[in-house]
């Protein structure tokens, strides 16, 4: 039930939250108002706002790739740029195959030991620093039949992501990073998505109140350079890949460099893909031996068109100031 006050409240809620520093004020009274059950409940949803908690923590939602995700408080809020991540890992899922990749499906089926067919019936992804599962559950609405398993460190995003990704059967871990996954995955990882936390620690007191006060710290703080986190999950991803999966990671422009030449250094064919729009940038590492002759369609691409989004501002990821998940 939505709470519509008289425009002269409404314009009192403006002006408070503008006083606080938001600099979307209008379109966020608006979604409080629509959110609230009673008045006493907007009151204290534009209390808590004004006192700088991120608006997607106090909404208990955030629009993300046309999804509304759950958002439960500490929790990190999933940014806008993120959505070029799952472009990246889903994009070729979005084309139809090449003319040349139908004719050669069925010599692939035939070659194949006992005539299994190389590719699996599900995308197997895995994602890794989940937060709130966000991810994961757009890969699933891109990808279709995916066996999906998420991981997080942070107990309050773990049950965040299990809420989220209840409906598409993922599975949820608490641990660190490979820690907890089933051993059975080794080697048959077609997608394998990080959003780590890559903001160097002595840049955390730059970033906006909100998020250094309202979102947990093992989520943002990425060490000395922002890449130690990064780092770990480079390192141990061939193990875990299946031939021709691929790694995406989400970093800073000034990062790619640095993730690139990590990615090479451990055996992955890497490349790296930006969005002056989302101001995003994602380096993607392939393992290469793929068998001979086979074809991997369906993730890992590029070209992905960018979807219209609803729900929260579109033009702001994050409360009254935009930052970057690892950027200040």
């Amino acid at each position: 039930m939505s709470v519509f006050p008289p425009p002269h409240h409404r314009s009192v809620i403006i002006t408070r939250l503008r006083s606080a520093g938001c600099v979307f004020a209008e379109d966020e009274a608006q979604l409080l108002i629509s959110a609230a059950r009673t008045p006493a409940d907007l009151v204290a949803m534009v209390d808590r706002r004004a006192a700088g908690l991120p608006l997607e923590q106090v909404l208990g939602w955030a629009q993300f790739c046309g999804l509304r995700i759950a958002v439960d408080p500490g929790v990190f809020v999933p940014r806008r740029r993120t959505e070029f991540l799952v472009d990246q890992a889903a994009a070729p899922a979005r084309q139809p195959a090449h003319p040349a990749e139908q004719a050669a499906a069925p010599a692939r089926v035939a070659a194949s030991p006992a005539g299994q067919a190389l590719a699996r019936p599900q995308t197997v992804v895995v994602d890794l620093c989940c937060g709130s599962g966000a991810v994961g559950a757009a890969l699933v609405v891109a990808l279709g039949a995916v066996e999906l398993h998420a991981v997080d460190i942070a107990p309050a995003a773990v049950r965040c992501a299990r809420r989220n990704l209840a409906d598409a059967g993922g599975q949820v871990y608490d641990g660190d990073l490979y820690e907890p996954l089933p051993a059975a995955l080794r080697g048959r990882v077609d997608v394998l998505v990080a959003s780590t936390p890559y903001v160097p620690t002595e840049a955390i007191r730059l970033m906006p109140p909100e998020a250094r006060t309202y979102e947990s710290r093992v989520a943002l703080d990425g060490g000395v350079d922002g890449l130690d986190v990064l780092r770990r999950v480079i390192a141990a991803a061939p193990s875990w890949l299946a031939p021709g999966g691929c790694l995406l990671v989400e970093t800073s422009d000034h990062q790619a460099p640095q993730t690139v030449d990590a990615i090479a250094r451990n055996g992955l064919i890497p490349r790296v893909a930006s969005s002056d729009d989302l101001g995003a940038t994602v380096v993607v590492g392939t393992r290469p031996d793929l068998p001979s002759g086979a074809v991997v369609a369906g993730v890992c691409g590029v070209g992905a068109a960018r979807r219209s989004q609803g729900g929260v501002p579109a033009h702001r990821a994050l409360g009254c100031g935009e930052t970057r998940r690892g950027q200040s």
